[in-house]
């Protein structure tokens, strides 16, 4: 057999699953439709959660895959729920990335591509996948008129995903009854900061700077909501113009800013689908091609590069038999562990949908109760940050287990001067972490276990870390176990890294 995984995508939600499974050991080969790497902009909103596991890629020079990104890109302190003028506040989150980074699409593939370069990880442009043969022991594919097999097949092919059609699974979800726009363009004007206007006669428009002097325009005329599906499809059909996306800014904003260059003119709309499954025998589904939604808040693109986290460890483990069934079946596995995020994210672009696309006066009242909410730094300001940062985002907690299991661990210090959590995290193994000192835990450690000694973590606001006397982190830096006593921790590592019995040749969900 030619290659252990096959992704078709290449966009930044396919080729983070493969820089994760190549650092697993698994070999992997990625296939993209278009016929050379992206320059457009598009998804270019990176929430912390996602700084945070791209922190897992060595880019070389001592530095991380987060590291190249945070350089190029520019770092804002808040962040918007449904362009609210009212935002929330990251610089109290517990990170080591405390804010939204801004940053062209294509800069994040980039890095992607470059880190699968260095790698020798081949990346085919202009091999569209046509074709998908599975059976009980590989998959075989048809790209670019060559025919290929795997073990193992991942769709990131996006929205329209050739891959989960072929694997018979349903897309279902909501109609579109609006259309937007969006678009990145130069301005004769100076905007320091992003700029969010409601009107409700008009509509909504965000004015947010990028890098390298563009500016991501994106919003809706109000007369372009309360469309049937029919409409819809009409009114994407058209080509977006500067001369009408300089008419709507003005009626909108009172203003167009001196709108000028395109480099981007699209339309969206708030359909919404959800894959029945994510998982069909050897076929897996991440990022779009699972889920689909309206664009809000940049959250697609972090909730894909998260996807990929989740999966690229599991199916790396499942690749190299060392995974038991909660990871490919059970409750920790990929389709059960990330369908709730994807509902979550699903319900939260759909509350986003109602507060911006009410053009009422009625709609005016419910933006400023939201408002009000946010303003007051309470639970509703808290809940949404840790929601669209993704650091809130845990998985299910077994009955009795430690109250900090599922949740995701804090960017912990080292003993001994050896970093922290997140630059020890990798994704084929898990990290055992010390609090006291003890010699004994050194016995546990092993080619899927690493030991390590970490310091109390007393900044946060969970102060179970502060009793805690040895944690088993995931390689996505999530916790699987922690005790206060130091008892089970051999039968915890041996739940999570060893096989209940020799794997079948396929597997579904």
């Amino acid at each position: 057999m030619a290659v252990d995984v096959i992704v078709a995508g290449g966009g930044p939600v396919g080729l983070m699953t493969a820089a994760l499974l190549d650092a697993a050991g698994i070999s992997v080969e990625v296939y993209e439709r278009n016929t050379e790497p992206s320059r457009q902009s598009r998804g270019s909103t990176v929430h912390p959660r996602t700084l945070e596991v791209l922190t897992m890629l060595d880019a070389g020079d001592g530095r991380r895959i987060s590291d190249v990104l945070v350089a190029q890109g520019k770092r804002v302190r808040q962040a918007h729920f449904a362009t609210l003028r009212a935002k929330l506040d990251y610089h109290d989150l517990d990170t080591p990335f405390p804010f939204v980074l801004m940053l062209p699409q294509w800069r994040t593939e980039h890095a992607l591509a470059e880190y699968l370069r260095t790698r020798a990880v081949p990346v085919h442009y202009g091999a569209d996948v046509t074709d998908v043969e599975q059976s009980a022991d590989e998959v075989r594919i048809r790209a670019a008129g060559m025919s290929r097999t795997a073990r193992y097949l991942v769709g990131a092919d996006g929205a329209h995903s050739m891959v989960r059609k072929a694997a018979s699974i349903g897309f279902t979800g909501d109609l579109p009854t609006m259309v937007g726009f969006v678009a990145d363009v130069r301005l004769a004007e100076h905007v320091p900061g992003a700029q969010y206007f409601w009107n409700h006669e008009a509509g909504h428009a965000s004015v947010v700077p990028l890098a390298e002097d563009m500016t991501r325009v994106f919003g809706v005329e109000a007369a372009d909501t309360g469309l049937t599906a029919d409409q819809v499809r009409r009114r994407q059909a058209e080509p977006l113009t500067l001369a009408e996306l300089s008419r709507v800014l003005r009626a909108v904003c009172g203003t167009d800013f001196g709108v000028h260059s395109p480099s981007w003119l699209s339309r969206v709309s708030n359909t919404t689908r959800h894959a029945e499954r994510y998982r069909t025998g050897r076929i897996l589904l991440v990022g779009d091609a699972a889920h689909v939604h309206l664009p809000a808040g940049g959250q697609g693109l972090n909730v894909g590069l998260q996807d990929a986290t989740n999966l690229a460890w599991k199916l790396a483990a499942e690749v190299h038999g060392w995974a038991p069934e909660r990871l490919i079946t059970g409750e920790a596995g990929y389709d059960r562990e990330r369908r709730p995020v994807a509902e979550g994210l699903v319900a939260s672009t759909q509350a986003q949908d109602a507060l911006m696309h009410n053009f009422s006066r009625a709609g005016a009242a419910l933006r400023e109760m939201f408002c009000g909410f946010i303003e007051r730094r309470g639970e509703v300001a808290a809940e949404l940050s840790a929601w669209m940062s993704g650091l809130g985002v845990g998985y299910p907690r077994p009955d009795g287990a430690h109250p900090l299991v599922g949740a995701k661990a804090p960017d912990l210090a080292l003993a001994e001067g050896n970093g922290t959590l997140l630059r020890a995290l990798r994704p084929d193994r898990f990290l055992l972490l010390g609090f006291t000192g003890d010699a004994d835990l050194a016995g546990l450690g092993s080619a899927r276990v690493q030991v390590a000694t970490a310091h109390r973590h007393t900044s946060g606001r969970d102060r179970a870390w502060e009793t805690v006397r040895a944690a088993l982190i995931r390689p996505d830096g999530h916790v699987a176990y922690a005790t206060e006593s130091g008892d089970g921790l051999a039968e915890a590592i041996a739940e999570w890294t060893r096989p209940d019995h020799q794997p079948t040749p396929a597997r579904g969900l």
